[in-house]
């Protein structure tokens, strides 16, 4: 079975989502205390629930259209690149040599992955 283009932009769009949910847990996160409301009532955190529900619906639109596991999925591997970037510009965190080559890796197993 071929994967559909449209499939791939869906899962890639899916790692975009996954990345800004991670950094809006992150951010969300730092305006918490321990009182339960400081979670229910922060944007941020809300925010990340909604990319990750985002993420699940493209998910499930993408398998709708059809397409292999073994070529979507290493596709949201990609999230953790989008992760770093946005970390590099958000908190300034760098992107070491060894970063760079665990994203190597990913790019690389998604290409294999994909033939």
């Amino acid at each position: 079975m071929k994967t559909p283009v449209s499939s791939m932009l869906m899962f890639l769009i899916a790692a975009i989502l996954g990345a800004i949910g991670q950094y809006l847990y992150k951010s969300g996160s730092e305006t918490t205390d321990h009182r339960i409301l400081s979670y229910v009532m922060n944007t941020r955190l809300l925010g990340g629930v909604i990319c990750y529900i985002g993420v699940m619906v493209l998910f499930v639109a993408a398998f709708k259209k059809g397409g292999s596991l073994t070529v979507l999925y290493p596709i949201y591997a990609s999230t953790f690149i989008f992760a770093a970037l946005i970390a590099l510009y958000a908190y300034d965190t760098p992107i070491k040599p060894l970063n760079v080559l665990g994203m190597t890796c990913l790019v690389l197993g998604m290409y294999w992955m994909g033939k």
